[in-house]
């Protein structure tokens, strides 16, 4: 978790290794619209104990399922604005496959199990907590619980945590 702009080029050369061959990154960034309607920005909230603890077990999960040599994923929180970077995921392997494979899980792992959510503001004023993975899908059988300190009310997917 990050709640300032971070140095990717450090996060990078920390998965730079002798026995790694391939090297894959997703960088997720704040767009401007979202669902037809005109996006000025966003606000990111997280349980942050439990999003970095979340975050871990992803990242070690990661390394033993696929065989690569390192991996880091960061998300930001605060606000951010358009093309700013929301999330950044890194993985070093000895091989491309098994790095990109890694990189794909961990970042569909991180938008259903770290307890992260997201308030777009609008052109037209409005604004709205949106993406409420936690609320729109159905917990895995290897979720601990579904609550994960979620106390905010979203209207838009109807549930308060």
């Amino acid at each position: 978790m990050a709640d300032a702009p971070v140095d990717l080029n450090a996060l990078r050369d920390g998965l730079h290794l002798a026995e790694a061959g391939g090297f894959c990154t997703f960088e997720g960034w704040v767009r401007n619209s979202n669902e037809g309607r005109a996006v000025d920005g966003l606000e990111y909230e997280a349980y942050a104990a439990l999003a970095v603890k979340e975050g871990e077990r992803i990242i070690e999960e990661a390394l033993a399922r696929f065989e690569i040599s390192h991996a880091v994923a960061m998300h930001r929180t605060g606000t951010l604005r358009i093309g700013d970077v929301a999330v950044w995921i890194g993985v070093s392997a000895p091989h491309r496959d098994a790095a990109f494979r890694a990189c794909r899980y961990i970042i569909d792992e991180i938008k259903h199990r770290v307890p992260v959510w997201k308030k777009e503001h609008y052109l037209d004023g409005d604004a709205e907590w949106v993406a409420c993975h936690h609320c729109q899908t159905a917990p895995r059988a290897s979720d601990e619980s579904h609550d994960h300190g979620h106390h905010h009310d979203h209207g838009s997917c109807g549930h308060q945590h």
